[in-house]
């Protein structure tokens, strides 16, 4: 992807509800349509996976932060299915699928089996997206105190939303909202920590990544956009220097992360780990740098008078705070002085 595919994206002049209606809408018609319906993590055409993801994003981030939960909970489906996991829940078609699976320790979802053999729900969810749209969604929660994935049938009979519950700017369209689960009935999505164990886990954390680069691309289109309307001054140039060389940075790692996935989709070399954390880190860190120098480069006036770019670059600073920056630093930090240890023992 070059800078001249740069474009902005959102639904111009739309206030907030409207622009929650109508990513609502398009993410409906589009998992009607089998648009969402992308190759899987390792398949063999997983590029073209993230490069869907990107897309989207670069239209809108809401938009894309709904296609991921869908896309990342068909893929888990599929993967566990490839690991030989019985009874596992089906979904009629259409059926828009959320993941989630943010833990905070302030909201602790509970599991418990029932005496008819039937597991329930019950207590808080925080950063459900698509909370008012998904028909389905893969939800973490606690048994006992193992990690537990399952599969829920969003009604409002047992998962309510809670009212005012994301009050911010950016995202909203993604309609994030806490639940309220009141016994709700599940289907547990393979045993405990199946969710984590898996190497898919660590390909669809670089699908996440995949839209944050979109995202970034969205809000680069516009100081691309204002240097091809008239003469840019040379501080201009430069920090649009350095957003094209990050962004193609970006887009060259996430081809060799897709080759390295689809030739070792098992995760047999025990590489998935790192190169997520990688990739993940040098994305966040891009697209940081270029909300940063957008800007520092326009100033207020796009801010404050653009009403798309202040949205998707609200979006995207709310979007890449899924990466946990120094935590998630120290992690990658920590993984790899694992593995040059590992490689000088077995010298």
């Amino acid at each position: 992807m070059t800078t001249e595919a740069w474009t902005g994206g959102g639904w111009p002049g739309a206030d907030a509800e409207e622009h929650r209606r109508a990513v609502a809408a398009e993410f409906a018609r589009s998992v009607q349509g089998g648009e969402l319906d992308l190759p899987l993590p390792g398949s063999g055409d997983t590029r073209r996976r993230w490069s869907a993801l990107t897309a989207i994003a670069e239209r809108d981030l809401a938009l894309a932060r709904l296609a991921e939960g869908h896309t990342d909970a068909l893929a888990i489906l599929a993967e566990l299915r490839g690991l030989g996991v019985a009874d596992l829940p089906e979904a009629p078609p259409g059926a828009r699928w959320g993941v989630w699976a943010a833990e905070p320790p302030d909201a602790v979802l509970r599991a418990e089996r029932a005496p008819d053999g039937l597991w329930r729900l019950s207590g808080p969810k925080s950063y459900c997206s698509g909370a008012r749209v998904c028909t389905h969604a893969l939800v973490s929660a606690r048994e006992g105190e193992a990690r537990r994935l399952f599969a829920v049938t969003v009604d409002g009979a047992h998962i309510t939303p809670v009212p005012g519950s994301w009050p911010a700017a950016g995202m909203a369209a993604s309609d994030t909202l806490d639940l309220r689960f009141d016994r709700a009935p599940a289907v547990p999505v393979g045993p405990p920590g199946a969710y984590l164990d898996r190497p898919g886990f660590h390909h669809g954390g670089i699908g996440v990544a995949a839209c944050w680069y979109g995202g970034a691309r969205s809000v680069a289109a516009t100081l691309l956009d204002a240097a091809a309307r008239r003469d840019p001054d040379p501080h201009s140039l430069a920090h649009l220097g350095a957003i094209d060389a990050g962004l193609e940075a970006v887009d060259a790692l996430l081809d060799r992360a897709a080759a390295e996935t689809d030739a070792d989709p098992d995760d047999r070399k025990r590489g998935a780990g790192l190169r997520a954390m990688r990739v993940r880190a040098f994305t966040e860190a891009t697209a940081d740098n270029v909300l940063r120098r957008v800007g520092r480069a326009l100033g207020a006036a796009p801010l404050g008078h653009d009403a798309v770019h202040a949205r998707n670059a609200a979006d995207l600073t709310v979007y890449l705070r899924q990466h946990h920056g120094e935590r998630d630093l120290a992690s990658l930090g920590a993984a790899v002085a694992d593995t040059r240890r590992s490689a000088g023992e077995a010298r």
